[in-house]
């Protein structure tokens, strides 16, 4: 019998619930046979040292399937028993927009499946429950908008000129570089910021990564919002009904804004009745899809390491006794 300082520590990992719509117009989602284990699975695996959820569940994709996703919304979270100890696993919708399938190490045969035959084929109940929560029709799979709250500033009261061009400060820019480096895995089309000059920084390195052009909506900064409330929330309406066009948009808005933007929508923070802000850090990203009644919200505090992820000092430890 163990004590419990002994026992084993949480094991965090991450995967996709892959889908496309087939030739009969049916969705389908890709099951994966490991020979390790013999079983069929949804791809996913345990993160890096240092690593986002989002970013192990992409990488562990790419790795197990050689496909490329657009990412969705968040599906369910699973836990159980695992023979190296507890294991929890997040998992993300994932449209399939490209690649092939090779044979690997980990994977030796990839099936696309209709949502029932592999509700039937998977070898584990808690894969069962995520590929259920593909099949939701309640809700979309995809979001439509990314809600960008511009990375740090320093403070207003330490810059002397107009508030409006206030800069990034060296933090704000490190959140910057990480946002280009993880927001193309949803795929943008298209980037839109508010006038400030550090909403403009913000999406500055993702536009250069995308190769995408930004326009503006002075309607979703805080001057132009707190003029006409009512036009601000339209826009995201519209956005939200598709009307820019196919595709995902990122829009980099204020904190005077992105809260009262969410609540006229219907967003509450963890589904809190009431008029509970929606949170809207520095740096942070609202994920959006649907419309009001039938929305996916998903919130980013930031993407930095999973506080269960192994450390990055640790791991080095690790890999020298080895």
């Amino acid at each position: 019998m163990r004590a419990l300082a002994e026992e084993a520590a949480l094991i965090p990992a991450a995967g996709g619930a892959l889908w496309r719509t087939g030739a009969d117009g049916e969705l389908e989602t890709a099951l994966v046979h490991r020979p390790k284990y013999d079983d069929w699975s949804l791809p996913k695996g345990k993160l890096d040292a240092g690593e986002h959820p989002l970013v192990a569940a992409v990488r562990e994709v790419d790795e197990e399937t050689g496909l490329r996703v657009a990412v969705g919304r968040r599906s369910v979270q699973t836990r159980y028993d695992h023979r190296s100890g507890p294991k929890r696993v997040d998992y993300w919708v994932m449209e399939v927009v490209g690649g092939t399938f090779a044979a690997n190490d980990e994977v030796d045969e990839l099936r696309w499946l209709p949502v029932p035959q592999a509700a039937r084929l998977v070898s584990h109940d808690h894969d069962r429950a995520v590929i259920e929560d593909l099949a939701r029709t309640d809700v979309p799979r995809m979001p439509r908008v990314l809600l960008v709250r511009h990375a740090s500033a320093g403070n207003r009261g330490d810059y002397a000129g107009p508030d409006a061009e206030r800069p990034l400060d060296r933090r704000g820019r490190a959140q910057a570089a990480v946002l280009a480096g993880v927001l193309p895995v949803f795929a943008p089309a298209r980037l839109l910021t508010a006038p400030p000059v550090r909403c403009r920084q913000t999406l500055a390195p993702l536009a250069d990564a995308l190769g995408l052009p930004v326009g503006e909506v002075p309607e979703l900064g805080e001057a132009g919002f707190d003029a006409d409330p009512q036009a601000g929330v339209e826009t995201v309406r519209r956005l939200l009904a598709g009307d820019a066009g196919p595709g995902l948009t990122v829009v980099c808005s204020q904190g005077g804004a992105i809260p009262s933007v969410l609540l006229a929508l219907g967003v509450r923070w963890h589904g809190t009745a009431g008029a509970l802000w929606p949170p809207s850090a520095k740096g942070s990203v609202w994920a959006v899809g649907g419309t009001p009644g039938a929305l996916t919200a998903d919130y980013y505090r930031d993407f930095g390491a999973d506080p269960a992820a192994p450390a990055p000092a640790t791991a080095a430890r690790s890999a020298a006794r080895r």
